[in-house]
């Protein structure tokens, strides 16, 4: 299903046959149809055009069919759509005063809308020649045949079920919203109302008690063009005015907006200012040039700092508070305090710890309590008690943070008892600290990422940017070629883009069971069709990213190397039934459900039945359920590599 010329309907990407949702419903009741200047046989619905021994004209009107046809193979006669229409009116006898066509009472799908409440429903209203849907529920919602309205008062403004006349604009004139095929018109004025500005939440003529303006303003229900003194951005009809001064001329929307909020892009509150103010000014947002000479956010603590009204109040950026008037609080988000004897006491872990310069800790076994990943070169705390160890950018980390990820504040939770999904890179936390609001966990990696985000694989900042399931712009990872969906950072105008699994992989990492050589993250997918992964000896996979030896010129999938487990450490336990090793034997076991060998840097292990092992935890769920796969490949990102090119994905 997509959007055809401002409606829903079906479309065949071969022959580029297309149909609204509301003419589908020839398809439902009507597939062979006995039309009264045809007696005798049945014609059938066709669907590629009338077939080329036939005259291609309709043999009623003499006009020429198009791909939707009906058909007599018999007698080879076409008749239009338009002719078919026409006969199932004749056979319609229910009258209503709100329609000009008689209407039929049918058994609706739920893909055929009532055009009032644009809800599915099984009995209503049906025109044959306007597709017209109307609920037998929602036929009182008609009753007032005219109305006078406060946005329309010169004039009565009566009720329309075929659509808005030919010679005006078919948007409603204050909301601009479709009107479709039910409105409410003025045919003196040309004036649209649709049920929503009309009956259901009809506009306020006057809006009072604004937070960015003193004074009332006053509705101008008229097309008419404009640039909103609140935001800065072009309107085209029913702006409010300020009768008393010339400051404000705005969208209905802006008048709603807030004056002090908290984003999730800026440590410190926002407040709106008009007009921000001169200078050169850049949204802390969208990155996109702010006039000045509007209204914007701009922080009192940050002289350089702003965003757009659009921006700052979008749900994924405000968590909706207005803090106007509200004291502020001073949170002690600090991670630690400094002792005298230069110690630290981490709010994570009941020693003290001291920081380690001089101290090398190129054992890989080492690994940093947070991030669980190998100490290294890196300066650390170390517990003199315990084997407590922190990176020190680890340690650094504040208990509460602001981010793009989530319009809440974030907590770091550092006690991970059970294992979470990350909600950015839709990887499983098997150890370590995450940051946390009531609902979603996001890892330390997502979490330092920060905006615009630079990588070299690309030489423009990528933005971040939230894509829904059904958006219908498809948006590809560059690195592991899968559809983008959920979080993505991307480069718009290259339309390049990164899920987050891939922009925090490992630029550089050592694979110390093949040698103790570093492996480069290699942004060249082109090449990779012609290699083949040293790990598991299958072919890397075209047009995206690999790991590669620049001294032994070998190559590696992205997932033999760094596995598909965030914060794996060995001994951990990894959904309540299962325990991580390390894949460091001197023979690779072989997975219980894709009978391979486990090519990642760690397995699964059965608790009770310790013969049953994964590779991955893509196996892992593809093993406890032949049905969930599915939920397995879109909800944590691709599938493992060393199925590619196997027979195993053939028989799934």
């Amino acid at each position: 299903m997509l959007a055809i010329e401002g409606h829903y309907g079906y479309s065949c990407g071969e022959c580029k046959f297309t149909v609204h949702v509301n003419c589908a419903f020839l398809f439902r009741k009507y597939e062979k149809f006995d039309h009264p200047a045809h007696d005798g046989h049945y014609l059938k619905l066709l669907t590629t055009g009338a077939p080329n021994h036939t005259d291609q004209k309709c043999h009623i009107c003499g006009k020429n069919t198009k791909l939707l046809l009906f058909h007599c193979s018999t007698c080879n006669l076409n008749l239009d759509v338009d002719c078919v229409v026409e006969a199932l009116c004749a056979r319609a006898h229910l009258i209503k005063p709100w329609h000009h066509h008689p209407l039929r009472m049918v058994d609706l799908s739920n893909t055929m809308k009532c055009d009032i409440c644009h809800m599915g429903s099984e009995y209503g209203y049906f025109c044959a020649r306007c597709r017209l849907v109307i609920h037998k529920g929602c036929v009182s919602t008609l009753d007032s045949l005219e109305i006078t309205h406060t946005c329309h008062v010169r004039h009565t403004m009566k009720l329309l079920t075929n659509g808005a006349p030919d010679y005006t604009d078919p948007e409603c004139h204050i909301c601009g919203a479709y009107t479709g095929n039910v409105l409410y018109h003025c045919d003196k004025c040309k004036f649209n109302l649709d049920l929503c500005c009309a009956i259901y939440y009809p506009p306020p003529v006057v809006m009072s008690d604004l937070k960015i303006h003193e004074h009332p303003l006053t509705l101008m229900p008229r097309l008419i063009s404009f640039v909103c003194d609140a935001c800065g951005l072009k309107g085209d009809r029913a702006p409010y005015v300020c009768l008393q001064c010339d400051f404000m001329i705005i969208h209905k929307e802006c008048g709603a907006l807030p004056h002090t909020i908290h984003v999730n892009r800026h440590d410190h509150r926002v407040s709106y200012t008009y007009p921000l103010g001169p200078g050169e000014w850049k949204c802390g947002f969208c990155w996109e040039e702010i006039d000045w000479s509007y209204g914007a956010y701009s922080c009192s603590k940050c002289p350089d700092y702003a965003v757009h009204p659009k921006c700052a109040t979008r749900d994924d950026v405000w968590d909706g508070e207005e803090l106007d008037g509200v004291p502020e609080e001073v949170e002690d988000i600090e991670p630690f305090k400094i002792n005298e004897d230069n110690t630290i006491t981490h709010f994570a872990h009941e020693h003290n710890l001291r920081l380690k310069k001089d101290d090398v800790a190129f054992d890989e076994s080492i690994l940093c309590s947070a991030c669980v990943s190998p100490i290294g070169s890196n300066t650390f705390y170390k517990c003199s008690d315990c084997d407590f160890i922190l990176h020190e950018t680890c340690a650094n980390f504040p208990k509460k943070k602001r981010h793009f990820l989530s319009p809440k504040p974030l907590a770091l939770h550092t006690n991970l008892s059970d294992n979470k999904d990350c909600n950015a890179c839709r990887q499983i936390c098997c150890k370590g600290f995450v940051y946390t609001d009531e609902y979603k966990s996001f890892d330390l990696l997502c979490m330092s990422i920060t905006q615009p985000f630079l990588h070299g694989c690309h030489p423009h900042p990528l933005l971040y940017m939230k894509v829904d399931f059904d958006d219908p712009v498809i948006r590809t990872c560059q690195c592991c070629g899968i559809r983008a969906q959920g979080n993505v950072l991307g480069c718009v105008k290259c339309d390049f883009y990164l899920d987050f699994r891939c922009a925090t992989l490992p630029l550089t990492v050592r694979l110390h069971r093949y040698d103790d050589h570093a492996l480069t993250l290699c942004y060249d997918g082109k090449a990779s069709d012609k290699c083949w992964c040293d790990v598991c000896e299958r072919r890397t996979i075209p047009n995206t990213w690999f790991y590669t030896c620049k001294d032994c010129g070998g190559t590696f999938h992205v997932l033999c190397v760094v596995g598909d487990i965030k914060y794996a450490k060995p001994g951990a336990n990894f959904g309540g039934s299962m325990e991580v090793l390390a894949n460091n034997r001197s023979s690779r076991p072989i997975c219980s459900e894709c009978h391979c060998r486990c090519p990642g840097p760690y397995i699964l292990r059965e608790i009770e039945d310790t013969n049953i092992l994964f590779c991955s935890s893509y196996c892992r769920i593809l093993f406890r359920s032949k049905d969930n796969y599915l939920f397995g490949f879109f909800s944590y990102g691709i599938c493992p590599p060393w199925l590619y090119d196997s027979d195993i994905l053939k028989n799934l």
